[in-house]
């Protein structure tokens, strides 16, 4: 199902209930799902998304995201844990096992079939039709795919092993996978029942080898070497196997390494630019301050040149955090809860010796691009700088050969090219103004965008601006549209993100009829100021590009 890229239609934040109703769908679904482990999986503080998607055939899919991972996808009101999930409670589902090679055809969009399945000494699981059921190997307890099984287990034993036997929705490396933050396969041991299962397995299949072999041989001869090399194939195989599985683990530690290493850099970051902040920004006149308003206004402010600040990639993960361990650690600020949920600062220690000690640097951006207004992992966006140009079209080259005189004098080539037919007699020479009018009048023209770190582009006609409009839907509903934010090499995803989370409003991208490869920003609301300040702000679009300003509603005079 997600083997070739989707496109997705929403992304939307959950309701308080609708939290609920998916938690107690998921809970009936999967009852070997405890209620400490539902919480887990979806702590209630945590920013849950639903992300509704098509496939590449057409099919609806609805997707619940945390922390950027799929946990769930709905189809037709069936729900399906993906590999994030599994990975962490493997057991969950009832599971299949195969050998390592079969994965990559399951990647690549097959079902699996019954003579890939290796039939345990103690049986198959009892499975019935249409259950929900993962894919596992031999060698890792770890699934690497979840579909649907397409008999049951009692019909995989009447037919021999023989057909289809999972129908696979999702696998380990597909665009779901990728979706998340694609970590690796985790290698997870199997228990010591399954081992003593897995190890009579291979016993059991050498005696029968040994006998077949014995048979190969009193009958023929060279039967038993190909046996033999075959055997050799198995052995080489596995340690092939075993090799790339120390592989995998020498990767895994490699990657927690520069995970500390990435967080301890964000940390001194953070730190860096919040002593900064409290030693050039913040007054005492502006206490109680709250801390989102010090994180917006003077922290990110406070980043260097270059750089980015993302507190989710800190140690920390959570502003709070930081300023409760500032608060313990060095007693640098007093946070206190003025009203409820919403923390402030309320006291800053000036003479403290860390801040005291700290040294403001000299190069620091006006102001830093917060990790939140652009989209989590987002580079820093420039505008382009646009120029508009004039190509020269091969009927007027000739006329740029030579010509440095106050006046231009009419040779036959710029009487054709400029004048008239009824001018032919009259005008001798022209003036450069009224020379350079003439020309460009003559000419067809195009703009230049060019974004920093690539080459100029160079397009014909005129560049259209960017257009904000309000709409109306259903009786006294309205949304804003934004168009053509492409052409200014903007994500319309991102700029959709930044929306949501200034203005508080769903957001929803739709494709422009009619138009290749551009898509339409619809959000909540008439959001015209919102959407201004985002893109003469935030992105730094001039003015002149952005068509729809003037439509924004004016403020009432006060009575």
């Amino acid at each position: 199902m997600f083997a070739k890229p989707f496109r997705v239609k929403s992304n939307t934040v959950i309701k308080g209930s609708d939290r609920r109703k998916l938690k107690a769908n998921i809970s009936a679904a999967f009852p070997a799902l405890s209620a400490d482990e539902l919480s887990e999986l979806f702590p209630n503080k945590e920013e849950l998304n639903i992300v509704k998607i098509y496939t590449h055939k057409g099919d609806a899919v609805t997707l619940y995201v945390l922390h950027k991972n799929p946990l769930f996808f709905e189809v037709e009101k069936q729900l399906y844990p993906t590999v994030y999930v599994l990975w962490r409670y493997p057991a969950l589902l009832s599971a299949l096992r195969t050998w390592p090679p079969v994965l990559q055809k399951l990647i690549g969009g097959a079902d699996l079939m019954l003579p890939g399945v290796v039939v345990p000494s103690s049986g198959l699981l009892d499975v019935k039709q249409g259950e929900c059921c993962a894919v596992t190997l031999v060698n890792n307890r770890a699934p690497v795919a979840v579909g649907t099984a397409a008999v049951s287990s009692a019909e995989m034993q009447r037919l021999g092993m023989k057909g289809r036997g999972i129908c696979v929705l999702h696998t380990y490396m597909d665009n779901l996978w990728a979706f998340g933050d694609k970590s690796g396969l985790p290698s997870l041991p199997y228990t010591e029942s399954e081992v003593q299962v897995v190890n009579s397995e291979e016993c059991e299949a050498e005696d029968i080898v040994e006998k077949e072999e014995v048979k190969r041989c009193v009958e023929e001869e060279q039967s038993t070497n190909e046996t033999v090399a075959d055997v050799a194939c198995i052995e080489e195989l596995s340690l092939a196997e075993e090799e790339e599985n120390k592989g995998e683990k020498v990767n895994e530690e490699e990657e927690k390494e520069e995970q500390r290493t990435s967080q301890a850099t964000m940390d001194a970051l953070l730190l860096q630019c919040f002593l900064h902040a409290l030693k050039s920004k913040v007054k005492k006149s502006e206490l109680p301050l709250l801390t989102s308003t010090f994180l917006r206004n003077h922290i990110f402010s406070c980043c260097p040149s270059g750089k980015q600040l993302d507190i989710k990639k800190s140690s920390y993960k959570k502003l709070s955090k930081f300023l409760q361990a500032m608060q313990q650690q060095h007693n640098l600020v007093q946070i206190k809860e003025l009203t409820k949920g919403v923390e402030s600062i309320v006291q800053v220690d000036w003479k403290n010796p860390v801040l005291r000690s700290f040294n403001v640097p000299k190069e620091t951006d006006v102001e830093a691009t917060p990790a939140q207004d652009g989209g989590e992992g987002e580079s820093l966006y420039h505008p382009p700088e646009i120029t508009t140009l004039y190509s020269v079209s091969a009927r007027l080259e000739p006329l740029f050969l030579d010509a440095n005189r106050s006046y231009v004098t009419i040779n036959p080539t710029l009487c054709d090219c400029l004048l008239e037919k009824s001018e032919y007699q009259e005008i001798e020479f022209l003036k450069w103004d009224d020379l350079f009018s003439r020309t460009l009048a003559g000419m067809q023209q195009c703009y230049q965008v060019v974004f920093p770190g690539h080459p100029p582009i160079i397009k014909k006609g005129h560049i259209e601006p960017i257009d904000i409009s309000v709409a109306s839907r259903g009786s006294n509903k309205k949304v804003t549209l934004i168009k053509n934010l492409e052409v200014y090499g903007l994500d319309p995803a991102a700029v959709a993100t930044a929306l949501q989370h200034r203005a508080q409003a769903s957001t929803v991208l739709q494709p422009i009829p009619g138009a290749k490869d551009k898509v339409l920003v619809q959000i909540q609301g008439s959001q015209i100021h919102q959407v201004g300040n985002l893109l003469l702000d935030h992105y730094q679009i001039p003015r002149k590009y952005i068509q729809g300003l003037d439509k924004a509603p004016k403020a009432g005079k006060k009575k």
